[in-house]
């Protein structure tokens, strides 16, 4: 039997799949992805540079490049 998944418009997320947005977002960034908010100099400073509190901010603003599937059972995904 095959999985169905769904990827409705949520903006209530677990805290286990916000998590893993954030933590894979956090990759992105520390691999050299370019930021999907502005930040002054002193703001990055402020911070560390730390990928996660520029991600956990990016969320925050709600533009993460992050889709969630989540299974369902008998609908099919389009």
């Amino acid at each position: 039997m095959a999985k169905h998944y769904t990827t409705e418009d949520v903006k209530d997320y677990t805290k286990y799949e916000k998590t893993r947005m954030i933590g894979s977002r956090a990759l992105q960034l520390s691999m050299g992805a370019p930021f999907l908010v502005s930040f002054t100099p002193e703001e990055l400073k402020a911070i560390h540079y730390d990928t996660i509190e520029i991600a956990l901010k990016e969320y925050n603003q709600g533009v993460l490049p992050i889709t969630v599937r989540r299974p369902t059972m008998g609908k099919k995904s389009a």
